[in-house]
């Protein structure tokens, strides 16, 4: 994913106007318009005052090395919560019990990619819901 596409899907997920995202960051309209349409050289420091004005963080590497796989939510929140072992146990219905926590964790973790955050225990519970209304 290009950087300019990066910069508008989390301006766009925050509901923030370009504006509001200069503002926020210490840098002009026209300067974030054109990193967003693909144009312009930023620098490290105008691009983690990007990152911070919509609650990101900035990551720059160098090398080979593959990042490790970021922390998964999904696994903290289902670990954490009783009923997602009761819909678990009412979806088993010929599947593994393991099979179907996995499923549950990696549909948990996808919802970061949706919703521009990631998810809590309030969106777990609405999967939830959905799940026994299946």
């Amino acid at each position: 994913m290009e950087l300019g596409d990066v910069l508008r899907d989390r301006r766009k997920a925050a509901g923030r106007t370009i504006a509001s995202v200069a503002v926020d960051a210490g840098l002009s309209v026209p300067y974030i318009a054109n990193l967003e349409n693909g144009r312009g050289n930023p620098t490290i420091a105008a691009l983690d005052r990007l990152a911070t004005a919509l609650g990101a963080r900035l990551e720059v590497r160098i090398g080979d090395e593959v990042p490790p796989p970021p922390p998964s939510v999904g696994a903290e929140l289902v670990a954490g919560s009783d009923r997602a072992d009761e819909v678990i146990a009412a979806l088993a219905d010929g599947r593994s019990r393991a099979a179907i926590r996995r499923d549950l964790i990696a549909t948990v973790d996808s919802l970061a990619t949706l919703l521009g955050r990631p998810p809590g225990p309030a969106d777990l519970s609405r999967l939830l819901d959905l799940l026994q209304l299946a």
